[in-house]
Protein backbone atom coordinates (compact mmCIF):
# COMPACT_ATOMS: atom_id res chain seq x y z
CA UNK A 1 0.00 0.00 0.00
CA UNK A 2 1.15 3.84 -0.80
CA UNK A 3 1.46 6.27 1.52
CA UNK A 4 -1.15 9.10 1.13
CA UNK A 5 -0.39 12.80 1.14
CA UNK A 6 -2.17 15.41 1.44
CA UNK A 7 -1.61 18.44 -0.49
CA UNK A 8 -2.22 21.82 1.40
CA UNK A 9 -2.73 24.67 -0.30
CA UNK A 10 -3.38 28.80 0.19
CA UNK A 11 -4.86 30.60 -2.58
CA UNK A 12 -5.94 33.92 -2.47
CA UNK A 13 -6.43 35.76 -6.36
CA UNK A 14 -4.14 32.63 -8.32
CA UNK A 15 -5.81 32.29 -11.52
CA UNK A 16 -3.37 32.92 -13.41
CA UNK A 17 -0.83 30.75 -12.97
CA UNK A 18 -2.62 27.92 -10.38
CA UNK A 19 -3.73 25.81 -13.66
CA UNK A 20 -0.02 24.87 -14.12
CA UNK A 21 0.31 24.34 -10.22
CA UNK A 22 -2.39 21.99 -10.30
CA UNK A 23 -1.37 20.44 -13.54
CA UNK A 24 2.31 19.69 -11.59
CA UNK A 25 0.72 17.93 -8.64
CA UNK A 26 -0.56 15.46 -11.45
CA UNK A 27 2.20 15.06 -13.01
CA UNK A 28 3.95 13.60 -10.18
CA UNK A 29 5.29 10.57 -9.97
CA UNK A 30 3.86 9.68 -6.49
CA UNK A 31 0.02 9.33 -7.20
CA UNK A 32 -1.50 8.50 -4.08
CA UNK A 33 -3.03 11.98 -2.79
CA UNK A 34 -5.42 14.67 -2.35
CA UNK A 35 -5.63 18.29 -2.47
CA UNK A 36 -6.89 21.01 0.29
CA UNK A 37 -7.44 24.25 -1.48
CA UNK A 38 -7.90 27.15 1.16
CA UNK A 39 -9.14 30.24 -0.68
CA UNK A 40 -9.20 33.15 1.08
CA UNK A 41 -11.55 35.47 -0.48
CA UNK A 42 -10.15 35.24 -3.98
CA UNK A 43 -11.78 38.07 -6.61
CA UNK A 44 -10.30 36.49 -9.52
CA UNK A 45 -11.26 33.40 -11.67
CA UNK A 46 -9.34 31.00 -9.25
CA UNK A 47 -12.69 29.43 -7.97
CA UNK A 48 -13.25 28.46 -12.06
CA UNK A 49 -9.58 27.32 -12.63
CA UNK A 50 -9.73 25.12 -8.93
CA UNK A 51 -13.31 23.69 -9.88
CA UNK A 52 -12.01 22.75 -13.52
CA UNK A 53 -8.74 20.66 -12.09
CA UNK A 54 -11.43 19.10 -9.06
CA UNK A 55 -13.96 17.68 -11.78
CA UNK A 56 -11.32 14.97 -12.73
CA UNK A 57 -9.30 14.91 -9.16
CA UNK A 58 -9.63 14.58 -5.28
CA UNK A 59 -9.98 18.48 -4.04
CA UNK A 60 -11.49 19.96 -1.12
CA UNK A 61 -12.29 23.82 -0.72
CA UNK A 62 -11.82 25.31 2.62
CA UNK A 63 -13.34 29.27 3.14
CA UNK A 64 -10.02 30.90 4.14
CA UNK A 65 -10.12 33.02 7.66
CA UNK A 66 -9.29 36.12 5.41
CA UNK A 67 -6.49 37.39 7.77
CA UNK A 68 -3.21 36.94 5.09
CA UNK A 69 -1.81 33.95 3.67
CA UNK A 70 0.14 32.75 6.98
CA UNK A 71 -3.08 32.42 8.65
CA UNK A 72 -4.97 30.97 5.73
CA UNK A 73 -2.12 28.09 5.67
CA UNK A 74 -2.71 27.61 9.52
CA UNK A 75 -6.13 27.02 8.73
CA UNK A 76 -6.23 24.75 6.15
CA UNK A 77 -3.47 22.54 8.42
CA UNK A 78 -5.95 22.85 11.35
CA UNK A 79 -8.87 21.69 8.72
CA UNK A 80 -7.11 18.60 7.63
CA UNK A 81 -9.19 15.50 7.62
CA UNK A 82 -8.25 11.66 7.90
CA UNK A 83 -5.04 9.94 8.75
CA UNK A 84 -2.61 11.10 5.87
CA UNK A 85 0.84 9.73 5.85
CA UNK A 86 2.51 13.07 4.89
CA UNK A 87 1.31 16.58 4.46
CA UNK A 88 3.05 18.88 1.87
CA UNK A 89 2.22 22.51 1.27
CA UNK A 90 2.44 23.89 -1.66
CA UNK A 91 2.31 27.78 -3.11
CA UNK A 92 -0.44 28.54 -5.78
CA UNK A 93 2.04 29.99 -8.78
CA UNK A 94 4.72 27.22 -8.67
CA UNK A 95 5.35 24.03 -10.89
CA UNK A 96 6.05 20.98 -9.39
CA UNK A 97 9.22 18.51 -10.68
CA UNK A 98 7.64 14.93 -10.94
CA UNK A 99 9.60 13.48 -7.92
CA UNK A 100 8.88 16.44 -5.63
CA UNK A 101 6.94 14.28 -3.52
CA UNK A 102 8.56 10.89 -4.03
CA UNK A 103 11.93 12.56 -3.21
CA UNK A 104 10.86 13.54 0.12
CA UNK A 105 8.77 10.76 0.99
CA UNK A 106 12.55 8.74 0.35
CA UNK A 107 14.01 10.99 2.71
CA UNK A 108 11.90 10.73 5.10
CA UNK A 109 11.48 7.04 5.38
CA UNK A 110 14.89 7.25 6.90
CA UNK A 111 13.71 9.31 10.41
CA UNK A 112 11.71 6.40 13.01
CA UNK A 113 8.05 6.67 12.57
CA UNK A 114 7.39 7.74 15.78
CA UNK A 115 10.02 10.87 15.70
CA UNK A 116 8.23 14.23 14.14
CA UNK A 117 10.17 14.94 10.91
CA UNK A 118 10.36 18.00 8.13
CA UNK A 119 11.79 17.70 5.01
CA UNK A 120 12.88 20.75 2.71
CA UNK A 121 14.42 20.95 -0.87
CA UNK A 122 16.31 23.43 -2.93
CA UNK A 123 14.65 25.07 -5.49
CA UNK A 124 15.20 26.69 -9.06
CA UNK A 125 14.19 29.79 -9.25
CA UNK A 126 12.79 31.23 -12.67
CA UNK A 127 11.06 34.05 -14.38
CA UNK A 128 8.00 34.30 -14.99
CA UNK A 129 7.50 32.20 -17.92
CA UNK A 130 9.61 29.31 -16.40
CA UNK A 131 12.81 30.20 -18.17
CA UNK A 132 16.34 31.10 -16.80
CA UNK A 133 16.87 28.72 -13.81
CA UNK A 134 19.08 29.30 -11.06
CA UNK A 135 19.53 27.32 -8.44
CA UNK A 136 18.56 28.10 -5.02
CA UNK A 137 21.45 29.00 -2.74
CA UNK A 138 22.46 26.33 -0.79
CA UNK A 139 23.33 26.11 2.95
CA UNK A 140 26.88 25.30 4.67
CA UNK A 141 25.04 24.25 8.16
CA UNK A 142 22.30 21.14 8.85
CA UNK A 143 19.02 22.47 10.26
CA UNK A 144 19.30 23.16 14.10
CA UNK A 145 16.62 25.01 16.39
CA UNK A 146 19.64 27.19 16.83
CA UNK A 147 19.34 28.31 13.44
CA UNK A 148 15.47 28.33 13.39
CA UNK A 149 15.29 31.08 15.70
CA UNK A 150 16.70 33.13 13.92
CA UNK A 151 16.56 32.22 10.46
CA UNK A 152 13.98 30.32 7.77
CA UNK A 153 15.91 27.99 5.43
CA UNK A 154 12.94 25.33 4.24
CA UNK A 155 10.75 27.23 1.83
CA UNK A 156 7.18 26.35 2.50
CA UNK A 157 6.71 24.99 -0.71
CA UNK A 158 8.84 22.58 -0.93
CA UNK A 159 7.96 21.24 2.66
CA UNK A 160 6.72 17.43 3.56
CA UNK A 161 5.47 16.45 6.73
CA UNK A 162 5.53 12.73 8.39
CA UNK A 163 2.37 12.07 10.24
CA UNK A 164 3.80 12.81 14.06
CA UNK A 165 5.19 16.59 12.80
CA UNK A 166 1.80 17.50 10.86
CA UNK A 167 -0.50 16.08 13.85
CA UNK A 168 1.88 17.58 16.23
CA UNK A 169 2.00 21.21 13.59
CA UNK A 170 -2.15 20.96 13.53
CA UNK A 171 -2.82 21.12 17.01
CA UNK A 172 0.31 23.31 17.58
CA UNK A 173 -1.29 25.76 14.67
CA UNK A 174 -4.38 26.25 16.58
CA UNK A 175 -2.19 27.50 19.15
CA UNK A 176 -0.40 29.69 17.32
CA UNK A 177 -3.77 31.15 15.63
CA UNK A 178 -5.16 32.41 19.01
CA UNK A 179 -2.26 34.78 19.75
CA UNK A 180 -2.28 36.32 16.13
CA UNK A 181 0.30 33.58 14.00
CA UNK A 182 4.21 33.47 13.59
CA UNK A 183 5.59 35.46 10.78
CA UNK A 184 5.58 32.81 8.35
CA UNK A 185 3.78 29.11 8.41
CA UNK A 186 7.25 28.13 6.74
CA UNK A 187 9.58 29.23 9.25
CA UNK A 188 7.45 28.50 12.08
CA UNK A 189 7.05 25.13 11.35
CA UNK A 190 10.88 24.49 11.03
CA UNK A 191 11.14 26.43 14.44
CA UNK A 192 8.62 23.89 15.77
CA UNK A 193 10.16 20.83 14.53
CA UNK A 194 13.31 21.32 15.46
CA UNK A 195 12.51 22.85 19.07
CA UNK A 196 10.38 19.54 19.74
CA UNK A 197 13.61 17.44 18.98
CA UNK A 198 12.24 16.08 15.73
CA UNK A 199 14.45 15.60 12.22
CA UNK A 200 14.50 18.46 9.89
CA UNK A 201 16.17 17.72 6.50
CA UNK A 202 16.95 19.47 3.86
CA UNK A 203 17.42 18.08 0.20
CA UNK A 204 20.06 20.15 -1.83
CA UNK A 205 18.37 18.65 -5.08
CA UNK A 206 15.49 21.13 -6.30
CA UNK A 207 11.82 19.56 -6.14
CA UNK A 208 9.95 22.75 -8.15
CA UNK A 209 10.20 25.88 -10.29
CA UNK A 210 9.47 28.65 -8.29
CA UNK A 211 8.43 31.73 -10.24
CA UNK A 212 9.32 34.94 -9.56
CA UNK A 213 6.52 37.44 -10.67
CA UNK A 214 5.28 41.03 -9.72
CA UNK A 215 2.22 38.80 -7.62
CA UNK A 216 4.69 37.17 -5.01
CA UNK A 217 4.22 38.01 -1.28
CA UNK A 218 7.76 36.92 -0.95
CA UNK A 219 10.06 36.37 -3.58
CA UNK A 220 14.11 35.05 -3.96
CA UNK A 221 16.30 36.27 -1.15
CA UNK A 222 20.07 36.53 -3.09
CA UNK A 223 22.50 38.58 -4.42
CA UNK A 224 23.24 42.31 -3.76
CA UNK A 225 19.90 43.49 -3.81
CA UNK A 226 18.96 41.46 -1.63
CA UNK A 227 21.41 42.00 0.86
CA UNK A 228 20.28 45.52 0.67
CA UNK A 229 16.67 44.39 1.31
CA UNK A 230 17.85 43.13 4.08
CA UNK A 231 19.55 45.72 5.97
CA UNK A 232 16.88 47.92 5.55
CA UNK A 233 14.42 45.66 6.97
CA UNK A 234 17.06 45.09 10.17
CA UNK A 235 17.09 48.87 10.18
CA UNK A 236 12.98 49.68 9.56
CA UNK A 237 12.46 46.88 13.02
CA UNK A 238 10.80 44.35 10.24
CA UNK A 239 13.20 41.73 11.39
CA UNK A 240 12.42 42.43 15.46
CA UNK A 241 8.82 42.48 14.59
CA UNK A 242 9.02 39.01 12.68
CA UNK A 243 10.81 37.62 15.60
CA UNK A 244 8.32 38.97 17.91
CA UNK A 245 5.55 37.22 16.32
CA UNK A 246 7.30 34.07 15.60
CA UNK A 247 8.19 33.96 19.82
CA UNK A 248 4.61 34.46 20.88
CA UNK A 249 3.50 31.48 18.57
CA UNK A 250 6.06 29.29 19.65
CA UNK A 251 5.20 30.40 23.62
CA UNK A 252 1.75 29.25 22.85
CA UNK A 253 3.53 26.03 22.36
CA UNK A 254 5.98 25.74 24.65
CA UNK A 255 5.05 22.55 26.36
CA UNK A 256 5.87 20.46 22.59
CA UNK A 257 9.08 21.97 23.00
CA UNK A 258 12.39 19.76 24.97
CA UNK A 259 13.44 21.14 27.86
CA UNK A 260 16.84 22.02 26.39
CA UNK A 261 15.25 24.29 23.99
CA UNK A 262 12.73 25.82 26.33
CA UNK A 263 15.17 27.15 28.15
CA UNK A 264 17.21 28.33 24.68
CA UNK A 265 13.90 30.25 23.92
CA UNK A 266 13.56 32.00 27.63
CA UNK A 267 17.36 32.89 27.21
CA UNK A 268 16.44 34.74 23.82
CA UNK A 269 13.78 36.14 24.67
CA UNK A 270 15.64 37.44 28.16
CA UNK A 271 18.57 38.82 25.95
CA UNK A 272 16.40 40.59 23.36
CA UNK A 273 15.70 42.88 26.52
CA UNK A 274 18.64 43.39 27.48
CA UNK A 275 21.03 45.92 27.99
CA UNK A 276 24.11 46.36 25.61
CA UNK A 277 26.42 44.34 26.66
CA UNK A 278 24.57 42.16 28.43
CA UNK A 279 22.85 41.74 24.82
CA UNK A 280 26.08 41.25 23.32
CA UNK A 281 27.33 38.68 25.76
CA UNK A 282 24.09 36.84 26.02
CA UNK A 283 23.47 36.28 22.10
CA UNK A 284 27.67 35.41 21.91
CA UNK A 285 26.33 32.50 25.02
CA UNK A 286 23.58 31.41 23.09
CA UNK A 287 25.26 30.19 20.11
CA UNK A 288 22.56 31.25 17.73
CA UNK A 289 23.50 31.01 13.83
CA UNK A 290 22.34 32.28 10.63
CA UNK A 291 24.13 30.53 7.71
CA UNK A 292 26.62 31.47 6.25
CA UNK A 293 29.27 34.70 6.92
CA UNK A 294 26.79 37.42 5.41
CA UNK A 295 23.62 36.36 7.59
CA UNK A 296 25.73 36.17 11.05
CA UNK A 297 27.16 39.55 10.40
CA UNK A 298 23.65 40.97 9.57
CA UNK A 299 22.48 38.83 12.53
CA UNK A 300 24.95 40.42 14.99
CA UNK A 301 24.34 44.02 13.56
CA UNK A 302 20.80 43.16 14.56
CA UNK A 303 21.80 42.24 18.04
CA UNK A 304 24.19 45.85 18.40
CA UNK A 305 20.80 47.90 17.44
CA UNK A 306 18.47 46.01 19.19
CA UNK A 307 16.57 44.95 16.30
CA UNK A 308 16.70 41.27 16.79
Amino acid sequence: MTEHVTIVMAVYDGAEFLAAQMESFAGQTHRDWDLVISDDGSTDDSDKVIAEFAATHPVRMMAGPRAGGTMNFLSALVGIEGEPDYVAFSDQDDVWLPERLAHGIAALASVPADRPALYGSATWIVEEDLTNPRRSPTFPHPPAFRNALVQSIAGGNTMLLNRPAWEMARDAAGEAMAVGGPYMHDWWLYQLISGAGGTVLRDNRPTLLYRQHGGNIFGTNRGRKAIKARLKQVWRGDLKAWVDANIRALDASRHRLTEENQRLLAAFVDMRRAGLLSRLRGFAGLGLWRQGRVGQAMLWLAVLLKKL
